[in-house]
């Protein structure tokens, strides 16, 4: 399994590791519900070195990645990031992706999920239209800050005016003699941003933070209140929420899709999908009665037909209640409708909420 370079510092920390797409990763330092209400309260690190890094260069940067994506990367101006999907050649999605403008027309660093890296690797390399690639995954640490003292912790320790820095903005800096990219993205719903960091400057980076953050209660976090987190604000996750046989518009994703400003690799497909009329619309949840919702989970009508599927569930830290992210039918996805969850053999009712489940 691979290791990142933080891993000596999780060690230390006394985390809980385990396995994620290849990677050893820390679950959790304390416990779930701690880590979690933490972000949401003062300030967490999450180490994700573990996302993929490509660098897409050259005359034909821009060309490549408007084939390769559905949002209109035109659109950006260097120093700006942007949320977006690549999709195949079928209408269904290789992965959801940020894209940050280095350089206009020139110079791009997508991120990419750490379970796709190598996939996504080969998607862009076999659909390239003459941009230089280059795989920096190795290159490249990551860290997020997120929480509502983030910004006071960020300008502490990088010297920038974060703050004032409007969100899917970047920075490009050097910290210690390390380059650095700072973006005003994350995967919480909270206020902060990710940093990019060569991989050798990622520890110290990362232990001055845990150092400088003591006065805003700073905690480092794992992956299972960043699921929780994201969970919340209903963000998708690939392997959930997604999938290669996922339409965008049917994942509630038809806002990153700009069919009228390009051309892009499964354009028809996707359109025609939704041209038909969707058979599914992505929903959250709440539990009426008690019971947990897992992935993989099915939902039904009170005859019992099966009219959908959990793709996220989790008892929500901030809520201390049940919530979930799932496919139904249309005519189950306005607000207030009804239907029941197998919980093991036991169909335990529900109905679908507002979301994201808290305000921001």
């Amino acid at each position: 399994m691979k290791k990142t370079p933080l891993y000596d510092d999780h060690v230390k920390l006394a985390a809980r590791m385990v396995e994620f797409a290849g990677w050893q990763m820390p679950i959790q330092y304390t416990n779930l519900k701690e880590e979690h209400l933490n972000v949401r309260s003062n300030v967490g690190l999450f180490d994700v070195s573990h996302m993929g890094e490509i660098r897409v260069k050259g005359p034909q940067a821009l060309d490549t990645l408007q084939w390769l994506t559905t949002n209109n990367v035109a659109a950006l101006e260097e120093d700006q990031a942007q949320y977006s999907l690549l999709p195949n050649a079928q209408g269904g999605l290789v992965d959801d992706i940020i894209v940050y403008c280095l350089k206009k027309n020139e110079d791009y660093l997508v991120c990419v999920n750490a379970a796709n890296a190598e996939k996504d690797w080969k998607h862009i390399q076999e659909n390239n239209k003459g941009a230089e690639l280059t795989n920096e995954s190795d290159k490249w640490g990551q860290i997020a800050v997120q929480g509502p003292k983030a910004f006071s912790l960020l300008e502490a320790v990088l010297k920038i005016q974060a703050s004032i820095m409007k969100p899917f903005h970047l920075k490009k800096l050097n910290w210690k003699g390390y380059s650095v990219i700072f973006a005003t993205t994350g995967y919480t719903g909270e206020k902060g941003g990710e940093i990019f960091i060569e991989s050798k400057g990622a520890s110290e980076l990362w232990n001055e933070l845990l150092h400088y953050g003591k006065d805003y209660g700073v905690m480092p976090i794992g992956l299972g209140a960043r699921d929780s987190l994201r969970t919340e604000m209903k963000m998708s996750l690939y392997g959930h929420e997604i999938d290669d046989t996922t339409n965008p518009y049917e994942a509630s994703l038809g806002w990153t899709v700009k069919p009228q400003a390009k051309d892009f690799l499964g354009k028809e497909v996707i359109l025609k999908v939704k041209e038909q009329g969707l058979t599914r619309s992505l929903i959250g949840f709440k539990m009426i009665e008690r019971g947990i919702p897992r992935q993989g989970y099915t939902l039904h009508t009170e005859n019992g037909e099966n009219i959908g599927i959990v793709t996220s569930g989790t008892h929500s830290p901030s809520l201390d209640e049940p919530i979930g992210i799932g496919f139904i039918k249309p005519d189950f996805a306005a607000v207030g409708s009804t239907f029941y969850v197998d919980i093991r053999g036991k169909k335990i009712k529900a109905t679908t909420c507002k979301t994201p489940f808290i305000a921001k």
